[in-house]
Order: C-alpha cells, then sequence, then structure tokens
C-alpha cells in the first residue's frame, strides 16, 4: 500500500512539474557546452592591445564580457551593450552562439518571463522526485523502459541529486563562505583592472568584469579550466572564496570536465522525464482500452 502510494506521488508530482522542467532541463543541456567554449579558447585571441583598442573605442564603458570562441567581447550595461571583434576592434553584430547562450540562461532561470519562482518550485520537485524514486527500491535490471528508468535513475543519483540542489543554493544566495567585506578607495579604471589580470593570468582565460560596490568583480580560468573570482579594488587583485555551488552547477571547473559531466546529467534528466511520461501514458491508455473492453463485453453478450 504505502509503496502504490509513493509511486502515485512520484507520477504526479512528475506530471504536474513537467513543462517547467523540460524548459529548464533542455536550456541547461545547451548551458552545458559553454563552459568547454570558453575554456577551449584559441591561443592570443585575447590581447592586452586588443582590449585596449576595444575600451578606446566604445563609446560607453560598464561591464566587460569575453567571448572567446566567437571572438568577440561585449562592452556596456544589460540591454545597452555592445559587441565588438576582437581581431579588428569593430563593432559587430552579436554572433548566434553567444546569443544562444543568453536566451537559453534566461529561459534556465526564470523561463524568459519573471518566473523565477517556478523556476523554483520545479527544481524542488526534482529534488522531491529523486527522493520518493528512493523510497519506491532498488530496480529489477530489466531491458523495458521501465527498467532503464529506475536504473538509470539509481546509477546516476549523485548527479541528478547535486544538479538541482546546487541550483537552489544559487536561487537562495547559499555559497558556504564568508562574505569578503569590500575595500576602501575608488575602483580602477577597466583598462587598469585588465592589466593588473594580465600580471596573473593569460588573458585567453579572462571572462568578464562587471562593476561592484567598492570595485569590480573579475572572473578568469585559470590553466585547468577551473573559474576564479577576484575583487579589483585600490589595492589590485583580491582572491575571493570559492563558490562551489556555482561552480558545479554552472560546470565552471575542470574545463571540458565539468561540461561533460552537466552534460551527462541533463541527457539523463531528459531520458528520466521522458520515459516517465510515456510510462504514464502508455499506462493510462491501457487503462482506458481495458475500460473500454468492459463496457462493450455485455452488449456482445446480450
Amino acid at each position: 500500500m504505502t509503496k502504490a502510494l509513493f509511486l502515485k506521488l512520484h507520477r504526479w508530482v512528475a506530471l504536474a512539474s513537467a513543462l517547467p522542467l523540460i524548459a529548464v532541463i533542455l536550456s541547461g543541456l545547451v548551458l552545458s557546452f559553454e563552459p568547454a567554449l570558453k575554456a577551449m579558447t584559441p591561443d592570443g585571441t585575447v590581447t592586452l592591445e586588443r582590449l585596449d583598442r576595444i575600451i578606446a573605442a566604445a563609446p560607453q564603458g560598464g561591464a566587460l564580457a569575453i567571448q572567446g570562441y566567437a571572438g568577440t567581447a561585449s562592452l556596456g550595461g544589460r540591454g545597452a551593450s555592445t559587441t565588438y571583434d576582437l581581431a579588428t576592434g569593430l563593432a559587430v553584430q552579436p554572433d548566434f552562439l553567444p546569443g544562444l547562450f543568453r536566451t537559453m540562461r534566461g529561459l534556465h532561470e526564470r523561463l524568459l518571463l519573471d518566473l523565477g519562482w517556478l523556476v523554483i518550485a520545479s527544481t524542488i520537485a526534482l529534488v522531491l522526485l529523486a527522493l520518493v524514486g528512493l523510497l519506491l527500491g532498488l530496480p529489477k535490471l530489466r531491458n523495458t523502459v521501465g527498467g532503464w528508468h529506475r536504473a538509470t535513475g539509481w546509477a546516476l543519483l549523485p548527479l541528478l541529486v547535486g544538479s538541482p540542489l546546487t541550483g537552489l543554493a544559487l536561487a537562495f544566495g547559499i555559497t558556504f563562505t564568508s562574505p569578503v567585506p569590500p575595500p576602501a578607495g575608488a575602483a580602477p579604471p577597466l583598462a587598469e583592472t585588465i592589466r593588473q589580470v594580465a600580471a596573473k593570468h593569460d588573458l585567453d582565460g579572462l571572462d568578464f568584469i562587471r562593476p561592484m560596490r567598492g570595485g569590480q568583480l573579475v572572473r578568469v580560468l585559470d590553466d585547468r579550466g577551473t573559474a576564479i573570482v577576484y575583487r579589483a579594488g585600490p589595492e589590485g587583485l583580491v582572491r575571493q572564496p570559492d563558490n562551489w555551488p556555482r561552480l558545479l552547477h554552472e560546470g565552471g571547473w575542470g574545463g571540458i570536465w565539468g561540461s561533460a559531466l552537466n552534460l551527462v546529467t541533463s541527457i539523463a534528466l531528459v531520458g528520466l522525464l521522458g520515459t516517465g511520461v510515456f510510462i504514464w501514458a502508455r499506462r493510462t491508455l491501457a487503462k482506458r482500452r481495458a475500460k473500454a473492453a468492459r463496457r462493450l463485453t455485455p452488449s456482445a453478450a446480450g
């Protein structure tokens, strides 16, 4: 009786959250490629001279974002940035891939609307689905849709639970680190911050520089492709504590390995959601056919 109750709960939670979940999962699948592309920026794509030329030509300041895989950089504020070709320093139309990732991020975080609450609710539902699946007991290895559904859920359980849990940590601002107080004094100019980064890292690994209170937030990839965050202030670059929920959820560690793990997780989640809906639809259709057959049987007998 208890197992039947858990099975019914598992089924209806999945159906109720299926539409937002498929949008969140598929957008996450696309976003899983971004860290690997950033880590594979060709050598010499981002140089001090090229960034200086862009800053000098830019009519506005603001945040600097690098899309090394597309050979471009964008400069400006949210909704008012200009894209520049790194090789020529000229303003160009945004490339397809950065635009796709930007759209997928909006879909992943808020369903392209002000629906962050629905993303959080569906993510909580995903964790609940995994926990209820555990309560249904160990799977029996069978070469059926249901057998593969249960075996995948158990085999990849740490990934399937870890991904939504780290997403919830990001949504609620949980970093497991203590906040670093902002430095006193004025933030350095953008060009100076870039020189500070160049003194420590290869600029091909620069991800972004964003204004923040008391300085600028800098994210750069190290030699292994793991994202490192600094605060740039009057005293120079100050290393910030690693936000592991963000690193794990976004795949911003280990270059291609973080992307690969996120890709496997996303494919598994798509497969579980798809096979779960298929199993429900097949069972529902079978029940309707059986019910229709029972209605016809007395007529045939008469």
